[in-house]
């Protein structure tokens, strides 16, 4: 029988493009909130025996998760075969160890309740700070989708002589991949984080600064946007173009995105592991090759089991 795709509510475009992408039927359920707060929701198509995946990009995370928990549940016990879930964003990425005495490491934490909750996950670019793969605290199956060489193309097609340019030193290996995948030279900068929304970055470097080369910022989260605003403010005081700013998952907490712009952006770009305005780059394709793999082939054991 052909696997089910459920789209969370505010995933629907992307649902629409995996479910053609990879002829899967899609699951009907309806999910709504009671007046005091709790959730509804009911599976209206027959899943027994069905490989089914959940779509949700897990922004937002604490309001998603509950709801998450009862369709994988309800699910199997309504007779689903397996039961996985697509995450394009994954959140509780970066406290990844105790920074301070008494601090929860919300990480591990959020993966031992998610792997308990599905049999396999895909996400695009997790936020892999000092761990090296998700495996160190997941314990389901789990495929990671690059979105490298798609920024590559987008710059390619969209920016005729361009610099790429990462934040700090955390960006060189994926900056570095899509610089020589465009091809273009490229700049890392450093950055010093003194709290959630100060954030300062180095002065660009001459030998960048005086270039004809439009700057292309790249980054894999814009939350509060401020590291790329300050980056921003870094090239124009260079004299330098406007840069174009790229981030893979467009998180835009507040009015991250209206200041971003307005700090002098000449264009924000992201991609759609995120549902936003700024979304320019499709992922489906690459999503859809690692959801194949476990929609069509055998369920993947679940281990920790």
């Amino acid at each position: 029988m052909r696997p089910l795709l459920l789209a969370y509510p505010g995933n629907e475009a992307l649902g629409e493009s995996l479910s053609e992408a990879l002829n899967v039927e899609t699951l009907a359920f309806a999910m709504r909130r009671f007046p005091d707060g709790e959730s509804y929701l009911r599976i209206d198509s027959d899943v027994r025996d069905r490989t089914v995946a959940v779509l949700c990009s897990l922004h937002e995370p604490d309001g998603r998760l509950l709801p998450l928990v009862f369709l994988s549940d309800t699910l199997r016990e309504l007779g689903a075969r397996a039961v996985g879930l697509v995450a394009p964003y994954l959140a509780y990425m970066r406290q990844d160890r105790r920074f301070e005495a008494g601090e929860a490491v919300t990480s591990v934490s959020f993966a031992r309740l998610l792997s308990k909750q599905f049999d396999w996950l895909i996400t695009v670019d997790p936020h892999l700070h000092r761990r090296h793969a998700l495996g160190e605290i997941y314990s389901i199956p789990a495929a990671v989708v690059h979105a490298a060489p798609h920024l590559a193309e987008w710059i390619r097609v969209h920016i005729a002589a361009p610099l790429v340019a990462g934040p700090d030193s955390e960006s060189d290996q994926w900056v570095r991949a899509v610089a020589e995948a465009v091809p273009c030279p490229y700049v890392v900068l450093e950055k010093t984080r003194r709290g959630d929304r100060d954030v300062a970055v180095s002065p660009i470097p001459p030998s960048h600064a005086g270039t004809d080369r439009t700057p292309v910022l790249i980054d894999d989260i814009i939350s509060s946007a401020r590291t790329m605003i300050e980056t921003v403010r870094q090239w124009r005081a260079a004299g330098a173009a406007a840069p174009v700013c790229i981030g893979v998952h467009a998180v835009f907490a507040g009015g991250a995105f209206a200041d971003l712009v307005g700090a002098g952006a000449a264009r924000v770009v992201t991609c759609n592991t995120i549902p936003h305005e700024s979304n320019a780059i499709d992922l489906s394709p690459l999503i859809a090759v690692a959801a194949r793999e476990f929609l069509t082939g055998s369920p993947p054991s679940r281990r920790g089991e």
